[in-house]
């Protein structure tokens, strides 16, 4: 029997998944441009507003929906863009607000909007090209700090005063944004870029056993305790984040992959050690099956909850790893947590998946209600079905459309 991650009976089963999760998502666009956060059965969230975070997500979703041939994903993701180009727009100050009638400017969202518009055209959606060209020249006017190599976080409104904090989360997006670009646009400046990242993260993480710091401060001194009285943030938990260590492997290895870059051997190992740590403080360590969300600088367990994304970025983490290794350690964690994933975090009646877990493995939604988009589960049914070089857009297209 072949290995899940290059079974072709498995990949018809991702190939299943992928439609049933765009079908579940369907109803994500909004009639005047953008997506909306969608509740437990796929139904709009009339409370929240049109995000930058939930339009990009879908526009790059349903982006490569178009890619994979399914009926309408492209008219879901052009309809998606719409907010990007429009309401979400400022057209007096630049850059994207995080949702209509709200103020700052966040590194988070402009490298999802980088995302976001990549996909576009490499989905050939109309009017995509210009959202590319804006979304990049913003991007390094106003988030890429050259002399640090790394990125700014948070503006106000009008690009006037920058924020002290300085965040890992927003950079690995970046990362993945940056990679994209490079695939779809071939300039490979993006890679560079992305590289000295990745150096950063790497060296940090291996001083501190490999877990990784996430928040800091001015000149990127870090800020161990930062949010410790919100252990549970959704974008800035305190402590170390198991699924920030799974999604950094796996983009080390998308980095080692690249054209131009001259240290892959460094960056597999890097990978590899990311990898351990996150599943040796993270899976099952409380008898119950599962990634926790977080530990203290100890590996000790400090949020128990069980966040869907997590689950995700182990899948894909694993189909990475055994692609660039081929030990098969790594395919049998890879079936062993889409084992965990189809027993408890598919829901088998309504449709995609729940978004967070109790530490028994229960749903529960005190830090992520409803199911708002389908990034992270989606890209879990794609990551063993292409190569890690280019990135999921342009490899899906070219090996999957």
């Amino acid at each position: 029997m072949s290995a899940w991650p290059t079974s072709p009976a498995h990949h018809r089963w991702l190939d299943q998944h992928s439609r049933d999760l765009l079908a579940f998502g369907r109803r994500t666009a909004d009639p005047g441009g953008g997506a909306r956060w969608l509740g437990d059965h796929g139904e709009p969230e009339p409370d929240r507003p049109v995000s930058a975070l939930i339009s990009c997500r879908m526009t790059h979703v349903y982006g490569i929906g178009a890619l994979l041939g399914v009926p309408g994903a492209g008219r879901i993701a052009a309809q998606a863009m719409a907010g990007l180009t429009g309401r979400l727009r400022d057209t007096e100050h630049g850059g994207w607000f995080s949702a209509e009638g709200t103020g700052g400017k966040s590194c988070y969202d402009h490298a999802f909007v980088l995302l976001a518009a990549s996909t576009a055209v490499q989905a050939g959606l109309p009017g995509a090209e210009d959202l590319l060209a804006d979304a990049q020249k913003t991007f390094l006017e106003r988030f890429w700090d050259e002399e640090a190599g790394l990125c700014f976080d948070t503006w106000d409104t009008a690009f006037t005063t920058l924020d002290e904090y300085r965040g890992v989360n927003a950079n690995m997006h970046a990362v993945e944004a940056m990679l994209s670009v490079a695939s779809v646009t071939g300039d490979r400046s993006w890679i560079a870029r992305a590289q000295r990242i990745c150096r950063f993260v790497v060296a940090t993480a291996e001083a501190h056993q490999w877990r990784i710091p996430e928040h800091y401060g001015p000149g990127w001194q870090p800020l161990p305790e930062y949010n410790h009285d919100q252990p549970d943030h959704p974008f800035k938990p305190y402590g170390a984040t198991i699924g920030h260590g799974l999604e950094w492997s796996r983009l080390l290895l998308h980095l080692a992959s690249a054209p131009t870059v001259g240290e892959p051997a460094g960056l597999a190992t890097a990978a590899r050690e990311l990898f351990a740590r996150a599943v040796t403080d993270g899976w099952a360590v409380d008898g119950q099956p599962g990634f926790v969300y977080t530990t203290d600088w100890t590996g000790r367990p400090v949020v128990r909850d069980r966040m869907h994304w997590v689950a995700a970025e182990g899948v894909n983490a694993a189909a990475a790893l055994y692609g660039y290794t081929g030990e098969v350690f790594y395919a049998d964690l890879y079936r062993a947590w889409w084992d965990y994933v189809d027993e408890y975090m598919i829901d088998h009646e309504h449709g995609s998946w729940f978004h967070q877990l109790d530490a028994s493995n229960s749903p529960t939604a005190t830090v992520w209600p409803g199911k708002a988009d389908l990034y992270h589960a989606f890209q879990a049914t794609l990551g063993a079905r292409v190569p890690l070089w280019p990135m999921l857009a342009t490899a899906v297209d070219e090996h999957l459309s």
